[in-house]
């Protein structure tokens, strides 16, 4: 696929873009992690791939990360100046916390991005791949939570979902107009 393909919805400081989350032009990218920051598939196998083995190190040096928080490492051989894995919960049926954790995952990578001075960060859908989050239902959390923290926060400026395939990217693009 292309770097990515044009901003489909712009809602000031919120923004989505199709393509892979690793060639975006953004401060920070945000890791769809596991707990023990591994190297995995999806997006988070894309991200230490593109980053190369100083970030499996960097996240090994961390030594995990709790469902609902979030880690800051380097960018290494990407982009993104920084990397923040956020770890999001599995899918139980939306009766164990999901909802809770979700959200905290968005605000703890927030709070990190925020602190860390970055301006620009982008989110990939997550856990909805393996962990299995219904996908309208994760979206939004995720868009609530990110509009919340904007209310109180200046920074990030810009704030980009980043999808992977068309059928996801119109998802948040309705959530987003607030057509879901």
């Amino acid at each position: 696929m292309a770097d990515t393909s044009a901003d489909t919805f712009d809602a000031g400081r919120l923004e989505i873009a199709r393509g892979d989350i690793t060639r975006l032009d953004v401060s920070a990218i945000v890791n769809a992690a596991n707990e023990a920051l591994a190297p995995g598939g999806g997006v988070c196998g894309a991200i230490h791939r593109g980053a190369g083995p100083g970030l499996a190190a960097a996240c090994r040096e961390i030594g995990g990360c709790p469902t609902g928080e979030a880690r800051l490492t380097p960018g290494f051989g990407l982009r993104a100046e920084f990397v923040i894995h956020a770890v999001g919960p599995r899918w139980h049926g939306g009766t164990s916390g999901e909802e809770h954790l979700l959200a905290a995952c968005y605000t703890a990578a927030l709070e990190l991005a925020a602190g860390a001075g970055v301006a620009s960060v982008a989110f990939p859908a997550i856990s909805t791949g393996i962990y299995g989050y219904p996908l309208e239902a994760a979206t939004k959390t995720a868009v609530r939570t990110v509009r919340e923290f904007t209310r109180t926060h200046d920074e990030p400026t810009r704030i980009v979902f980043c999808c992977f395939s068309p059928a996801d990217t119109e998802v948040y693009r309705r959530v987003l107009a607030g057509e879901a």
